[in-house]
């Protein structure tokens, strides 16, 4: 067992629990193989757990600062080092909660046999990858973290083994081993320079350097590996298919996390250790925020299918984020951070409602059947309020993330992409009122699959949960804004960062 310093194993330090939890119930589910029951009760222990070890993380950085842990007693920057800050805490919550609302939706929409094959071991080792980036403070461990993430996800992806999800899976695996790669060459780069791979360390020493064009090369190469992974512009084209074929039950999973993890990468370099050149590297970024914004919902209005409706409205929303790095102010980083943790809520109950449709009437192509709104008026309302949520309609979380973009770019006078930004909104919002308007509303049709009513209040109750915690982050934004304001003034002062970890 590695010993961790810095308080040991006490709850005074928090930042490993949530990675230690998912490879320890990885490893648990394992030793179950083949025992669905006990296999479903201790994966929701484990992600109710998970929510709790986060939450206490992050009031913890709230109250004491940025926590970090070292491995095995190493000196900062010998050691793998864990840090947190007020983002990463932020992460970890909507990452478990997300994990606890899909695990109620796959309870009773996952196929058996696909249970039994290893889901649940696979389910959680993907989700310590994602807590470990989170949480790494060393690069060459978000490497690593990014690895366990895809063999995990392409092992999810392909269940059921279809020839079409066989075909994008392995397109999905190709372009991110492609950027797996030129991930190491920017580590052995970033390296090459500094000598380290401490991210803390990385940043002082790059700081020292600010024209180094090996540390700008750097740069572009992470930018172009994360924006791979993160489904940005012009990287974007494998998503909607190789999410379409996701199984509905864990769809809400990989839409509302698995890119995220690369807009969080994005984030955290850009604002710590490639900072020293904004006026190329963030005007860029923005830049590809807008073209990801535009593409997006072109595909998304041009769709008949609600995962793929819901899969190109996901890339055009990835924009509105990257456009906050692009800005690059306190007030507009604040804006990225509630977008990221709205979209995270909205877009996962949004996955689970189409999931909960699909059960009902056994197709996402809402061609082919209309009027479920006078069958089943709570999954049609449940869709209507998250859907004005995703376009930024008040009082939901969407309105007050969007304000802040739209407020901090009026600001720097950037009418360009807060042009765009408004009309994106205004086509998100014509793409969901087209589904309530296709799929819900109008005379009934199209083959119905009978479900009891325990069944269907089950299968809507996930997404019933994020709608309300939506609603709960619109009604309290201005504490939901204040935490934002703390955690991007944080990232907006990277010397409070390396300060933590490399002051040790």
């Amino acid at each position: 067992m590695t010993c961790w310093s810095s308080g040991g194993w006490s709850m005074t330090n928090l930042v490993a629990y949530p990675v230690l939890l998912c490879f320890g119930t990885g490893i648990v589910e394992l030793l179950l193989h083949g025992r669905v029951a006990l296999q479903r009760a201790v994966a929701l222990l484990a992600s109710l757990s998970g929510i709790v070890l986060a939450v206490l993380l992050t009031y913890t950085i709230w109250t004491s600062g940025i926590q970090v842990q070292t491995a095995g007693g190493w000196p900062v920057p010998f050691g793998i080092t864990l840090t947190a800050d007020l983002f990463s805490g932020l992460m970890m919550i909507l990452a478990s909660i997300v994990l606890f609302t899909t695990l109620l939706f796959v309870f009773r929409d996952m196929n058996p046999d696909s249970e039994r094959t290893f889901f649940y071991p696979v389910l959680f080792f993907m989700m310590a990858g994602v807590n470990l980036s989170f949480a790494t403070g060393d690069i060459f461990n978000l490497y690593v973290a990014f690895e366990v993430m895809l063999i995990s996800s392409y092992f999810l992806l392909s269940l059921g083994s279809t020839g079409p999800q066989v075909r994008e899976g392995l397109k999905y695996l190709l372009l991110n081993t492609v950027a797996s790669s030129i991930f190491l060459i920017g580590v052995a780069l970033l390296y090459g320079v500094t000598a380290s791979l401490n991210m803390a360390d990385i940043a002082a020493k790059a700081a020292a350097e600010p024209g180094n064009p090996y540390i700008t090369l750097a740069g572009i190469l992470f930018m172009v590996v994360f924006a791979a992974k993160g489904a940005l512009f012009p990287f974007y084209w494998w998503l909607p298919r190789s999410y379409y074929y996701v199984p509905n039950a864990i769809a809400p999973l990989f839409a509302a996390v698995l890119t995220k993890v690369g807009v969080y990468g994005l984030v955290r370099v850009f604002t710590l250790i490639f900072i020293h050149d904004t006026g190329f590297t963030h005007t860029l970024l923005l830049a590809l925020g807008g073209l990801t914004m535009v593409l997006g919902i072109i595909g998304a209005v041009a769709q008949h299918d609600f995962k793929a409706v819901l899969s190109y409205n996901l890339i055009s929303h990835i924009g509105y984020m990257i456009m906050g790095l692009g800005l690059y102010s306190v007030l507009s980083l604040a804006g990225a951070i509630y977008y990221i943790a709205h979209h995270i809520i909205v877009k996962s109950g949004l996955f689970l409602v189409s999931g909960a449709t699909s059960r009902i009437t056994g197709t996402t192509d809402f061609r082919n059947y209309s009027g479920l709104l006078a069958s089943n008026p709570g999954l049609a309302y449940t869709f209507l309020a998250l859907a004005v949520s995703l376009a930024g309609v008040p009082p939901f979380s969407g309105f007050f993330a969007k304000f802040a973009l739209l407020k901090a770019a009026a600001q720097q006078g950037a009418w360009g992409i807060l042009a765009v930004a408004l009309a994106v909104s205004l086509f998100t919002l014509i793409s969901m009122i087209r589904i309530f308007r296709r799929a819900y509303w109008g005379r009934p049709s199209g083959q119905r699959i009978q479900r009891d009513r325990k069944d269907y209040i089950a299968t809507l109750t996930p997404a019933v949960v994020l709608l309300a915690l939506s609603a709960a982050m619109g009604l309290g934004g201005g504490h939901m804004m204040d935490f934002a304001l703390a955690a991007a003034d944080q990232l907006m002062h990277p010397n409070v960062y390396i300060d933590a970890v490399v002051g040790r």
